[in-house]
């Protein structure tokens, strides 16, 4: 009996040590875990400041500041558009009126003049609705009203991909847009004969409502006739014709490469081809941009934008939307003085693509933009 009660001591104290041991192990997998986390806090507050650190040296250097981007804006807005949209908020249609036939002739310059006036009635169309009331054959009018209806109809299905829009939105979609062809079809009715504007307008809707290849071709050479090297709706047309619309990637490279070999120097229609690559990145999921952006073809396409946009000059409604492809390519190509040179122009106001294409549009700006800068400037 001794000995059974000696060997149950033995196990018992045997177990008792594993019990402590065990806690001991515990504790000390605890105290090392709180250790890892603490080294692990204190490694990424290092990497915090050392950000901080780039990002003020950047802005120390004459960039803007994270807070102070704008994401709405791909350039400083001018101040006549300041003006009349202030004006037609208070009910000054008229003000309207004069800002975009002061455009005259220059479609260009009138799609710019009339696209803000589209969105702000999208939000109150109060003015425009007693413009229409007043001049009711009022081509310019009908141009705006058109392409307001078109604004509210993209508001509605939103920026989401298909996977991720509710079904209500793609019915309520298709039935504003029929609406907004109805009144582009009008604008066309009443217009100059010359003006390609409302047949610019109707771009969007056929990429909506999914015109067919042969309709949108139809449309496309009401427009070439009228304008053929228009920057604005050789840029839509690159979008029906994208793999995420109604086309290819092939198609629309085809078509890029068309507009480009159609414009003149200072079209920007160089432009087309850098888009056309870059809505294949994004599309393509085994698409590097550190090697895709660096294939010959496309570091070509690069060089004849500069040598383009050399020749618009800073005049060309165009010329800041190409800068911040141009920065986004440079800076992927590791072309970094160059992207530098285009970012220092378009600074501040990043409402562009490439920035605004997904989410995050100061992250993805300011990951190129104070990376080249860094590169230029070692001791930045």
């Amino acid at each position: 009996m001794t000995v059974v009660l000696a060997v149950v001591g033995v196990l018992l104290l045997a177990a008792a040590c594993w019990v402590l041991r065990g806690v001991y192990l515990i504790r000390k997998a605890k105290r090392l875990e709180a250790e890892i986390g603490t080294l692990n806090a204190r490694t990424e507050a290092v990497e915090a400041d050392e950000e901080a650190r780039k990002a003020a040296a950047v802005v120390a250097l004459g960039f803007v500041a994270e807070a102070d981007l704008d994401t709405e804006n791909p350039a400083p807005v001018p101040a006549a558009r300041t003006a009349v949209l202030e004006a037609v908020r208070s009910g000054d249609w008229e003000a309207a009126a004069a800002y975009v036939e002061a455009a005259g002739q220059d479609w260009q310059e009138r799609l710019e003049r009339v696209r803000p006036l589209a969105e702000a009635a999208a939000e109150d169309d109060a003015w425009l609705l007693a413009w229409r009331a007043a001049r009711p054959g009022d081509a310019t009018a009908a141009l705006v009203h058109a392409d307001t209806s078109v604004m509210v109809a993209w508001n509605v299905r939103g920026s989401q991909s298909g996977s991720r829009t509710t079904q209500e939105q793609f019915r309520l979609f298709h039935q504003l847009l029929t609406k907004a062809q109805a009144d582009a079809h009008e604008a066309q009715r009443l217009g100059d004969p010359a003006d390609p504007s409302p047949y610019v307008v109707e771009q969007a809707i056929g990429m909506g409502l999914g015109y067919s290849h042969e309709r949108y071709r139809e449309l496309w050479a009401r427009i070439t006739e009228r304008a053929p090297r228009l920057l604005w709706s050789h840029v839509a047309g690159l979008q029906y014709w994208c793999a995420k619309w109604r086309g290819s990637h092939e198609l629309a490279m085809a078509f890029a490469r068309e507009s480009a070999a159609a414009g003149k120097p200072g079209d920007l229609l160089t432009l087309l081809p850098l888009m056309a690559y870059f809505e294949q990145e994004t599309q393509e999921d085994d698409l590097l941009p550190e090697t895709f952006y660096k294939e010959p073809e496309i570091v070509a396409a690069a060089d004849a934008a500069l040598a383009d946009l050399a020749a618009a000059g800073n005049e060309h409604p165009g010329t800041p939307r190409m800068r911040h492809m141009l920065a986004y390519l440079l800076f992927w190509q590791d072309r970094d003085a160059e992207a530098v040179e285009q970012f220092r122009h378009v600074d501040g106001h990043i409402g562009a693509v490439p920035w605004t294409y997904a989410g995050e549009p100061k992250r993805r700006y300011l990951y190129a933009r104070d990376w080249a800068v860094n590169v230029t400037t070692p001791d930045a």
